[in-house]
This record gives C-alpha cells, structure tokens and sequence, in this order.
C-alpha cells in the first residue's frame, strides 16, 4: 500500500528537522572552535606584546597590541555573525517541530492559546477556543490582532459567501508557500519574543496632541536664523555694528519660550520609531517578497506593495525625523545647531506631518497584516493536513448536506473514525441513538467544526463537503449559571427556544446539533417533552442532529417521514467495551449502561 499524503508530509518534516539539527551541530562545532581561537589570540598578543616591549621597546608593544586587536576583532565579527546563523536555524527548527507537534496534536508543545474570556455557546460546545481547541491548534498568528480574527472567523455561525471565497482563493495561494508562510515566522521571532499588539500603536496614534502654532512659527524661526546670519556675516566683514548679538539673544528667548511646545512632538517621534522597529521587518517582508501570479495574495497586500502608501517610504522618513531629533538631544550639539538653524521648529513640524501621514496608512497596513496571519494560520493548517479538502457552500445544493469521511480535526490520525453521511432535503431531523461512549456527541460535534472551519475559510477533514450555507445553532454543553439564576434545565429551555425562534425567522436555513435534548428533567416529562420539540422543529427551514439515549423518540420516525433514525453500536470483545464509531441506519439495537456497571464491579439487575 502506497504511503498516504499526511505520511509523506509527515516524513518530509521530520527530514527538514534533521537536516536543521545536523547544521545547528556543524555550526556549534565552528562556533566553539571560535571562541577557542579567540582565546587564543588573546594569549599570544598577550606574549607577543609581552615579548615585543622586553626586547624591542614599547613602541613595538604598541604595534603588536594594535594588529592582535584587529585580529581579535575581525575573528570576533565574524563570530558574531555565526552565533546569529545558529541562533536563525535554531528558531527554524523550533517552527518546523511546531509544525510537527500541530500534526500529531502534541499540545503541551503549542504556545498558550487564545484567551477567549467571553466565550459564547457554539464556541463552548463545539471547543472552537481555548486550550486543546481548533483555534489553539491552528493559530500560528504573530499578533494578538490576528489570533483574535482568526478566532472571530472560527466563531462564525453565519456564512458570508463573497468573504467565505475570498478567503478560500488566498488560502490556496499561499497553501504551496512554505518558506513564506515560515519566514514570516522567523522573522517576528527574531524581533520579538512575545505577540505584537498593534492596538498599542493605532490607540497612541489616535491621542490627542496639543495644538500649536507650529506653522506660523517655523516660517518665523527661519527668517529670524537667516537674519543673525546675515548680521553675523556683515558684522564679520567689517560692515556693520555686532548687532548680530541682539538678534541672538532675542531668537533665543524666542526658541525658549516655544521649546516646551516641542517635548511631545519629539517624545512622540521617538516612540513612534520604537513602535515601528517591531513591525519594520515584518512590513519590509511583505512588500518585497516576490509572489507573481498570487492574485488573490497581492490584492490582500496591496496597501503594502502599491503607491505611495508603500510603508518602506513612509518609515524611511519616520527614521530620518527620529535621527534629527536624537542628535540635538546632546546639549552642547542642541545649543549649536538650534542657534545657526531653526532645528527643533523644523523637526517638531516634520514630527507633525509624519505622525498624520502613518495614523492614516498604518490602519490599512495592519487590517492587511492581520488579515494574512489569520489565512496564513489556515493555509498551514491545511499543508499539514493534505488530506483535507475544501468544501463547497452553495445555495443550490443538492442535497442539501453530504460529506465523506468526515472526521474530526481534533481527533489523532491513529485514533479518528471517518463516516459518510447525507440529509436529502431541509425539514429533516437525524435522531441518533446509541450507547453510551459509543460517538453519538463526537459524530454531530464533527459536523460542526467542520462546518466552522468551512465558514472560516479552511479546509475540511472530508473528502467530500458539501452543504447549503447553513447557520449553524448548538445545544451541546449546557451549563446552569448561578448569576444569572438559571437552574440547568432552564437554560437548556432558553437554547432551545432561542433555536425555534431563529428557524422561525426563515432568513436562511439552519443546521442544528442537540445533544440529549432536555437532559435536565425527569425521565417522562423529557419524552413528552422531546417528541412534542421534535415534531414542531421538523418540517421547517433546516436540517437537524440529535443525540439521545432514549430509544423510545425512535418511534417518530415511524409517524413523521421527515424524522430519520441512525445509530452507533457496540460489541462486546473480551470481558471489554469495543466501539467502531461508524454511524449507521436504524435505530440503535442495544445499550451498554448496564454492562459498564457490571464490569466496574457495581450491582445491577441483569
């Protein structure tokens, strides 16, 4: 049997990362023979110098101590160097065992997930974030921004068609992109050990400056600096009176009575330059990195490649105003050239402008960047999973929702079960029987995170998917809050109210998943209860999943066509539980309650 795509890529990685550790090997080998070697020059200028002022005088000691110096620093560059090579191949490395800890769901080796305070129902019942979730496994995203976009999409219950296929199309072109995606990487780790936030920068941007009279002052400034020049100069010929030392000291408390005007112009200048240092390199990188024929890719990156707007010009003169506001920040320098020039009013002015020109880029620059590491994320996702597919979303789908093999993206390779599975038409109801433990939960879990990982724009796991764009509304993991003084069958009547209301609203077809539908209540009022819910719901604008242990909501299939019986099994192998989690018509034939009672040694009635 040929190797699977997921083992060849499995495999590849695995050789990526023992060619990394065999350079990171050579090179550390290279470096400790540098350090030895500069030991040694050390020593032996040391002697030499020695030698050299014992025997030949000191002025050969001086000679000898300057060539070992440069000796000693030339080898040290270059050294430096070396440790910065080594220091790139071992991030490289740490990328691609992420990578690999990503494909065999090794989460105590993925950084801290996303930390989703306010998490909402379909993202509690379907584990879309937080530890162990989707998004946790996905998210390679080097900004806070990103992680919370691509959190946002994953916790999409409606579709947007347009921005589902926009996404699809840059995902494929960035899908055969791995030194980009990876680089990309690398070169923000090398900028930064923890997430970059770009709400910092957009929120400083956008605080307030005190007014000031700069444009009239700068103008003022200028003609009154070429004055003292013009006096100075006359005056140095011969041909006036000094009264260039009452001009002087006039401009001087002139420029001191405004310099306090100049403090936040230079102070923001310069934070503004450190802001700009942690994305400088991630910007550079994505407005030269050459990607011909990526359509998709560049119209995302086009406030960063196109026009003026190019953040390569724009930082360009941040750094030149940042140079000229450090070098009068020496107070002999600042003194002189604030005398002969108008230099502070200059710079706090180019201050001004800049500082408007990047509040205005800068968003558009960041939506693009924020945008690219939220697909990066699912473009990765899917090269490591080459058996995934892109699913299709269409409103004239028929039927209505197929999949095969379907899995479930958080399930191991060597532990997950694919199924098939088809719902004809809208107004039908899939009541899922089976033991406990037997997959009925996990089964309707994987309908929808890939139905979210769909509407995120990723790939599925399945190699068909197909569906209308359903909204999606789970009743899963039902919780009772204590704040709000909801026992737990309460809320469970609130989730399933609030889903007869949307299917009610008829603006686009639902896609349902109950698990054990009105768990919270005693035995009889939860059949009544059940049969009564189910009959209302069937018939109307979606689809539905329904999980439940109660084999006596099997006979509605019998009296509603549009109510469709599946179920899970299990045997009995050895004194043990075997499941093959393989979803199957009919109601189920048998429970295991009791027999996992029985083997765990408590008494039950057989």
């Amino acid at each position: 049997m040929e190797p699977s795509k997921r083992t060849n890529r499995e495999q590849a990685l695995a050789n990526q990362i023992t060619r990394l550790e065999r350079r990171i090997n050579h090179l550390e080998m290279i470096s400790h023979r540098y350090s030895w070697l500069r030991l040694g020059i050390v020593l032996v200028g040391g002697l030499g110098i020695w030698l050299a002022v014992a025997r030949l005088g000191s002025a050969w000691g001086w000679w000898i101590f300057f060539i070992f110096l440069g000796i000693f620093i030339t080898v040290a560059i270059f050294h430096r160097r070396l440790e910065s090579w080594i220091e790139k191949f071992r991030l490289w490395r740490a990328i691609k065992l992420t990578h690999q800890s990503r494909m065999n769901l090794e989460w105590e080796h993925l950084a801290e997930p996303f930390d989703a305070s306010d998490r909402h129902s379909l993202d509690i019942d379907l584990d879309l974030t937080g530890p162990r979730s989707l998004h946790h496994l996905i998210d390679t995203s080097v900004s806070q921004e990103g992680s919370q976009l691509l959190a946002d999409w994953l916790t999409t219950s409606s579709p947007d068609l347009g921005q589902l296929t926009e996404r699809q199309g840059i995902v494929q072109d960035l899908i055969p992109l791995t030194p980009f995606r990876d680089r990309l990487q690398l070169t923000f780790k090398l900028v930064s050990k923890e997430q970059l936030r770009g709400d910092r920068l957009l929120g400083w941007l956008s605080e307030q400056i005190p007014s000031t009279r700069l444009k009239w002052l700068l103008p003022i400034a200028s003609l009154w600096v070429v004055v003292n020049l013009i006096l100075l100069i006359f005056n140095l010929t011969d041909q006036l009176p000094a009264y260039w030392i009452i001009s002087f000291t006039l401009y001087f408390i002139f420029y001191n009575l405004n310099a306090g005007q100049f403090k936040p112009f230079f102070e923001m200048m310069v934070n503004l330059d450190g802001e700009l240092s942690k994305f400088r390199p991630l910007l550079r990188y994505l407005e030269e990195y050459p990607l011909a024929g990526k359509q998709n890719l560049l119209r995302l990156l086009s406030p960063l490649r196109d026009g003026d707007s190019r953040p390569s010009a724009q930082l360009r003169k941040v750094q030149l105003a940042t140079a000229g506001v450090g070098l009068r920040m020496n107070p002999v320098v600042g003194l002189f050239i604030n005398l002969v020039l108008p230099w502070d009013f200059f710079f706090a002015y180019l201050a001004a402008i800049y500082r408007q020109e990047v509040s205005q880029s800068l968003p558009a620059w960041f939506q693009s960047i924020f945008s690219l590491e939220a697909l990066i994320s699912l473009a990765n996702f899917a090269h490591l999973n080459p058996d995934y597919t892109f699913p299709e979303i269409d409103p004239g789908m028929q039927p209505v929702f197929r999949v095969e093999r379907l899995g479930h993206p958080l399930i191991s390779a060597d532990h997950k079960v694919h199924n098939d599975f088809q719902v004809a038409a809208l107004g039908q109801v899939a009541l899922i029987t089976g033991s406990n433990m037997s997959g009925k939960s996990t089964f309707i879990k994987t309908v929808g995170v890939n139905l979210c990982l769909a509407y995120a724009g990723g790939p599925v796991d399945a190699t068909i998917f197909q569906a209308l764009p359903f909204r999606l509304h789970t009743c899963i993991r039902i919780s009772d809050s204590l704040t709000d003084g909801f026992s737990y069958f309460y809320a469970e009547v609130k989730c399933l109210r609030r889903l007869m209301d949307d299917i009610a609203a008829e603006t686009s077809p639902m896609l349902y998943l109950i698990d054990e539908i009105f768990r919270g209540t005693n035995n009889r009022e939860r059949l009544i209860g059940s049969r009564a819910y189910l009959r209302s719901i069937a018939g109307k604008s979606g689809i539905g999943f329904v999980a439940t242990h109660d084999l006596e909501l099997t006979g509605l299939a019998e009296e509603n066509q549009l109510v469709n019986n599946y179920h899970f099994r299990d045997t009995v192998e050895g004194g043990r539980l075997v499941f093959d989690y393989k979803i199957c018509p009919g109601p189920s034939p048998t429970t295991n309650a009791l027999k996992i009672m029985a083997m765990e040694g408590l008494p039950g009635d057989m």
